[in-house]
């Protein structure tokens, strides 16, 4: 399932600066070739060659942890900071110091949104991919374009945007659209491309002391959930594929879902309906526009 995300006007890009602080010993996952054609199971829990790192004292949200996810400014030009939760979930590049700073100074945790997975030829980094390295559009967004996740030099792409979220006091990241393989990206991608690179990312985020998230991607939870610290995923209750998250929770990590659906927006007894059988899942459900610019928002919390 393609992430739904910021369709429409983007905010303006910030001009900024980013170093490449790389390391060649960073740059060791495991990778396919891409003549691989191995099937799309979840493949084994834990890759002996880049085992999880578990040591550190990065942020680990637990199963009750509330969030928020605001990735574009409202009509206003507003990150609305107020929400009483304890993770907010924004955008790497776009939000400001200052909403970074105002949400510390709250006590929140604050997540930064980036793609790990797709082209987007407005961030400042574009220039950077290779025209090899970028395929075929997103299906729902036709600006973005699928990334070849085996190219080395995506990776140390990634590994500058992390570099980045430290950078700018991030307490972790949420890497979007690692599902490649299984969508039409316009690369022979197999299930094994993916999960080193997605086992990759986690690894560098931990090793930077960031929490990191793994969005969707549910046809591999059983070979990354020991890597993520949190799930953030999008309509498992319109989709009816929620039980596919429950790795997360019987690990004791949180599953952060957002659902979009017409129905659990105007009708509010089938909207209670599903955030109590969210509840009953463990999962922290908000109802959200499919901007994500806070234009309105009903959580699930009790």
């Amino acid at each position: 399932m393609v992430a739904h995300r910021c369709p429409g006007s983007r905010p303006p890009l910030r001009l900024f600066l980013l170093e490449f602080l790389l390391s060649a010993a960073t740059l060791c996952a495991a990778r396919c070739s891409p003549a691989t054609h191995d099937s799309d199971g979840p493949g084994e829990p834990i890759d002996p060659n880049n085992p999880p790192i578990t040591d550190g004292t990065w942020y680990r949200p637990g199963v009750a942890t509330t969030w928020q996810w605001q990735l574009q400014p409202d009509d206003a030009g507003i990150i609305n900071t107020a929400y009483d939760v304890e993770v907010y979930d924004i955008d790497l590049f776009d939000a400001s110091d200052s909403v970074i700073a105002d949400l510390h100074a709250q006590g929140r945790k604050v997540i930064a949104y980036f793609s790990a997975g797709t082209y987007e030829p407005f961030r400042s980094d574009a220039d950077e991919f290779q025209a090899s390295e970028i395929g075929n559009t997103l299906e729902d967004f036709t600006d973005e374009r699928w990334l070849d996740i085996r190219s080395e030099n995506v990776r140390q792409i990634m590994l500058a945007r992390l570099d980045y979220a430290v950078l700018r006091g991030f307490d972790g990241v949420e890497p979007d659209n690692v599902d490649g393989y299984a969508n039409n990206s316009g690369f022979p991608l197999t299930a094994a491309d993916q999960l080193a690179f997605n086992r990759f990312i986690a690894n560098e985020a931990h090793g930077r002391n960031l929490a990191v998230g793994l969005k969707n991607d549910l046809d591999q939870i059983t070979g990354l959930v020991e890597y993520f610290d949190f799930a953030v995923n999008e309509q498992c209750h319109e989709f009816d594929e929620c039980d596919r998250l429950e790795p997360f929770i019987a690990a004791g990590k949180p599953v952060f879902n957002a659902e979009y659906a017409t129905r659990f927006v105007n009708l509010p007894l089938i909207r209670n309906q599903m955030c109590a059988d969210s509840l009953a899942l463990g999962l922290r459900t908000l109802v959200l526009p499919l901007d994500l610019d806070d234009s309105f928002r009903f959580s699930c919390d009790p």
